[in-house]
């Protein structure tokens, strides 16, 4: 039985393809067309899929797409006639982009994939990502909480889980969206929507919390863990130009400038903005103000959500918990969850947000509509595309690039130990690309946590980012618990993926200043010698090396761009960085002194 999923046209486009209830690969259309968040149909992600399974498209039993348009287009139009005449350019948008494309998802398919209308199938937007949760877990049964911007109608989801059955017991429908409400302050602090919520949530820990009230006044709460916003406050329902109102201004003042620099007086100026302007503290004051927005935002967020997942345990009577949708990559946010309330192991899948739903679409299938046996645990992110020895020569050869060529894996990672103890930075590519947005061992940048200002020789080097955004830590799972506040390390399956966000250990701050956030926290990644053997011995022999059992890990990509995939892509952000090494899979290449 193939199946393949896909997601597309809102953002995050991405293919996964099951052969009897199994991934074979999964990718999205970022990682092949070098667009971040490309929304568009996932040819090339399809082609990847199919060629990885040695497949055409005639070999596929069905072809199941991630939401149902119909649906999505009705909300749109009542949604429209309500907001008349304000609405009018949405109205002219929505006309443009729907007739042209995003109706017809069936003639698409059968087009671009050559495959019998009969074969092509449509889930619901949130039960694609309950069932990309669900079904990869190792739960028999768990409640199942789904969170995001918007489905069809759906902005969140509370169900159940139990053997191949899912069900949803209630949602909260548009225009009622935690997802919209983090995405209106996500705009409002300068960044774009759909794509900078994760720097709210690393600009949060630089403020404090103290305008939580104001953000209260947005919305509502209620005991049944439902959620209410007050549209008084915002535009995204009625304008395609601005997600908050001049409401919204007159309680939080003027948006912060997109060009503005972010700094405090506890971050004080990075060297590589260059040099400090003469009313340092009047700025840091201004964005300081904005780091408290962001603090607010969170803060509120977490509220909510932890109210919603409360009322999933009471209603399920389950003490374990699925969640999706794009606030699911909230790693703050899923970390208070199992530290607040009755749940006792939370799962959580690495694409959690739009791209997931290519695959559970394709798991619902499998087991929803077809009830065949579950086979399929997830317990690893590596199913993009891998490149062997010979073709990297070959890329290496053609371009006369200078290598060393090192096959034997304990003399390879040594030299890695080496460089990373010395203080280079290194650029690593190892196996199949990461499904989802974080790099974990397979395409990622390495540098020594042990040094404090490698924060900004990263940054000077390589990202060219805000100085708010933190590194991670990948630490092998042993000694996870020596260095962070997580007992029992191995039961927090997300913590694979770097969605939680936890105390990095009192006695262990100055140990790893490089991966420890302003609050004190880190996003960790805790790394498995079953799962990423060749990472766990790097990072075991750099523990052995020098009794630190973790190093830093950062995407592999520069600022802007998405992560590398491909050898020659990882060059091309090697040579224009200032990345020291660069390790692709037994070839070290370095920079010409």
């Amino acid at each position: 039985m193939n199946i393949l999923g896909i997601s597309c046209f809102y953002h995050d486009a991405a293919a996964a393809l099951l052969q009897d209830g199994r991934p074979v690969a999964m990718a999205e259309e970022e990682r092949f067309t070098r667009k971040k968040h490309d929304y568009d149909f996932p040819e090339q992600a399809i082609r990847f899929v199919l060629d990885a399974a040695k497949l055409k498209p005639q070999d596929l039993d069905y072809v199941v797409f991630y939401e149902k348009p119909f649906l999505k287009f009705e909300r749109l139009l009542k949604t429209i006639l309500t907001t008349v005449p304000s609405s009018l350019a949405v109205f002219r948008e929505a006309m443009v982009t729907w007739l042209l494309d995003k109706l017809w998802i069936k003639d698409i398919i059968r087009s671009r994939l050559g495959v019998p209308v009969s074969k092509i199938l449509f889930s619901e937007h949130h039960l694609s990502h309950a069932a990309s949760a669900f079904y990869g877990s190792p739960y028999e049964e768990a409640a199942i909480v789904t969170v995001d911007g918007v489905g069809e109608w759906a902005t969140a989801s509370v169900g159940v889980g139990r053997g191949n059955e899912i069900k949803i017991l209630k949602e909260i429908h548009f225009p009622h969206s935690l997802g919209l409400l983090y995405s209106a302050f996500t705009a409002y602090l300068g960044f774009e929507v759909n794509e900078g919520e994760y720097k709210v949530m690393g600009m949060a820990p630089y403020g404090k919390p103290q305008y939580a009230d104001r953000v209260r006044k947005l919305l509502r709460l209620y005991d049944d863990g439902s959620f209410e916003l007050d549209l008084d406050w915002f535009d995204f329902h009625h304008s395609i130009k601005r997600t908050y109102s001049d409401r919204f201004i007159r309680l939080f003042g003027e948006p912060r400038d997109p060009r503005s620099k972010f700094f405090t007086r506890t971050s004080g100026w990075p060297s590589y903005f260059g040099p400090p302007p003469s009313n340092f503290d009047e700025l840091a004051r201004q964005q300081e103000y904005y780091a408290d927005v962001a603090a607010s935002i969170q803060a509120v967020l977490e509220e909510a959500v932890i109210n919603l997942a409360r009322s999933a345990q009471r209603e399920t009577g389950l003490k374990r918990l699925c969640m999706a949708g794009g606030v699911a990559l909230n790693s703050v946010a899923n970390w208070k969850i199992i530290r607040q309330t009755e749940f006792e192991e939370i799962f959580i899948q690495p694409a959690a947000g739009d791209a997931g739903g290519a695959l559970g679409a394709a798991l619902f299938v499998e087991h929803g509509i077809l009830n065949r046996p579950r086979r399929f645990l997830f317990n690893h992110c590596y199913w993009g595309e891998s490149f062997g020895d010979t073709s990297i020569r070959e890329f290496l050869e053609s371009k006369g690039i200078r290598y060393e060529y090192v096959p034997k894996e304990e003399e390879l990672l040594d030299r890695v130990v080496s460089e990373l103890t010395g203080g280079s930075v290194v650029g690593w590519f190892h196996g199949g690309f990461e499904w989802g947005p974080r790099a974990l061992g397979a395409r990622s940048i390495l540098a020594d946590a042990r040094r404090a200002d490698m924060k900004d020789i990263v940054n000077t080097k390589i990202k060219f980012r805000e100085p708010y955004r933190p590194f991670a830590p990948s630490v092998i799972v042993e000694n996870a618990e020596d260095y962070f506040d997580i007992p029992d390390a191995r039961r927090h399956h997300p913590a694979r993926y770097m969605l939680y966000v936890v105390d990095v250990k009192n006695d262990k701050r100055e140990v790893v200043p490089a991966i420890t956030h302003v609050d004190g926290t880190g996003r960790l990644q805790t790394v498995y010698s079953d799962v990423s053997p060749r990472y766990w011995k790097l990072i075991n022999r750099f523990r052995e090396a020098t009794g630190v059992p973790l190093i830093l890990n950062t995407s592999f990509n520069l600022k802007g761009e998405p992560i590398v995939s491909t050898p020659a892509q990882a060059f091309n952000t090697f040579s224009k960085s200032g990345m020291d090494a660069l390790v692709l899979e037994n070839f070290i290449v370095r920079k010409p002194v």
